[in-house]
């Protein structure tokens, strides 16, 4: 029998979600409202004069070379961070579930980078890659590669890469873990009865009763390489070397705020939230054909 929960008045249900809809209207619906007509306007650097262009500042971004090797550089850079993000985090999930001493320990460690801002993980890893003090630099020299995310664009984008995925990783970890502690016990052991190996149970058992939580996390992971990492990315190699790593966020922040193009940044601010949108539907609509509740 569906339980369901009848409210004597009718504006009880709209009170309740009140508070959650004004922060989302304050935060989300009203931001991007400004942004969408911004977008079809020309100001200049003060927003003392304002112009109405209508879809120029569209073509002029689509005109831009620069704009769509951005778009290059963004879908590598996301689809690295979302597949390493979650199957690092999967391993050790793993391995933290069959911890048997010291188990609290290993799981607080892995939690520790969520608690790490941004700017700060992107600090930390710069500090470590660079190329005259950086530790890991050192030990990559030591053994033949004469590391320089200054100078490589590929050493730029493993850095920032790697930065991410480190910082995503305690977010990852933990659904998988709850995921795994959550599959009953029996199944694994009648598996293990039966003579499967334990790849065979992870792949045949545990995985599958993973798909949801997988799923989940490979739409959380898209939506943070395209939004979040916009910290990581600054305080590391800002872009560099060239535009090499000039993903889209950061380049909707460095055309508004340091070319003072208002117009484009809207115009790039709109188009990224429209991509976002659409692989959110596209992944539910098709990925999602694919997970077993």
């Amino acid at each position: 029998m569906e339980k369901r929960v009848l409210f004597r008045s009718v504006w009880l249900p709209w009170l309740l979600l009140l508070p959650q809809l004004v922060i989302i209207t304050v935060f989300f619906f009203w931001p991007a409202g400004q942004a969408l007509i911004q977008s079809f306007q020309m100001q200049d650097a003060f927003g003392m004069s304002t112009e109405w262009v209508g879809l120029e500042n569209f073509k002029t971004l689509f005109a831009d070379p620069g704009y769509i090797a951005s778009f290059k550089t963004t879908a590598l850079f996301s689809a690295l961070v979302a597949v390493l993000g979650i199957s690092v985090s999967l391993v050790l999930a793993i391995f933290a579930d069959r911890v048997i001493r010291g188990a609290l320990a290993y799981k607080t460690a892995l939690l520790l980078p969520y608690a790490v801002a941004p700017a700060v993980a992107g600090v930390l890893w710069m500090f470590m890659f660079s190329p005259s003090l950086g530790v890991v630099a050192y030990g990559l020299r030591q053994m033949g590669l004469d590391w320089n995310h200054m100078l490589r664009s590929d050493h730029a984008m493993t850095l920032i890469v790697v930065a991410a995925v480190w910082k995503q990783i305690s977010y990852n970890f933990l659904f998988f873990l709850a995921g795994l502690q959550s599959i009953p016990k029996s199944l694994i052991e009648a598996a293990a009865i039966d003579g499967a190996s334990p790849w065979r149970r992870f792949w045949s058992i545990q995985f599958p009763l993973l798909s949801p939580t997988t799923f989940f996390l490979l739409v959380i992971n898209v939506v943070y390489a395209f939004f979040d990492t916009f910290a990581i990315v600054d305080s590391t190699t800002q872009g560099g070397p060239g535009r090499d790593t000039s993903i889209l966020v950061y380049k909707v922040y460095h055309d508004g705020f340091k070319a003072m193009d208002l117009g484009g940044s809207a115009a790039q601010s709109v188009v990224l939230m429209v991509i976002v949108v659409a692989l959110t539907i596209v992944q539910f609509r098709y990925v999602e054909k694919k997970v077993q509740y």
